[in-house]
């Protein structure tokens, strides 16, 4: 079974990270590409421009965008499946992000989307 695990890009690279994969549509500011130890970058599963704007990091308004962001997962989950078909041999994904807020940020909505696929 595959262990999904999330973590800020800025937090340093584990050896129990795994397959560690950049989850934002924007490269995070300060980070080289070296620093980040990834495996891979996926844009497609993160939340659409218009959505992120929408959000603007606004806690209120993170269960709409919870809402939102998985319908606009529903629609990737080839896209997912990949992903974790792709993370299975390491026996752990990490999802990295750029967010400063830990608890409402589309990482967590996203964990949650893979571990109900």
């Amino acid at each position: 079974m595959l262990e999904i695990a999330i973590k800020r890009i800025y937090d340093p690279p584990a050896p129990d990270d795994g397959f560690r994969v950049l989850i934002d549509r924007l490269w995070p500011r300060g980070v080289s590409r070296d620093a980040a130890k990834l495996n891979a970058w996926v844009k497609e599963l993160a939340p659409s421009t218009q959505l992120r704007k929408w959000f603007n990091h606004e806690p209120e308004k993170f269960a709409s965008f919870a809402k939102r962001y998985t319908l606009e997962l529903e629609h990737k989950e080839v896209d997912a499946q990949l992903l974790m078909n792709k993370a299975e041999p390491y026996k752990v994904l990490t999802l990295v992000y750029g967010a400063k807020d830990e608890i409402h940020n589309h990482a967590n909505v996203l964990q949650d989307f893979l571990v109900n696929l």
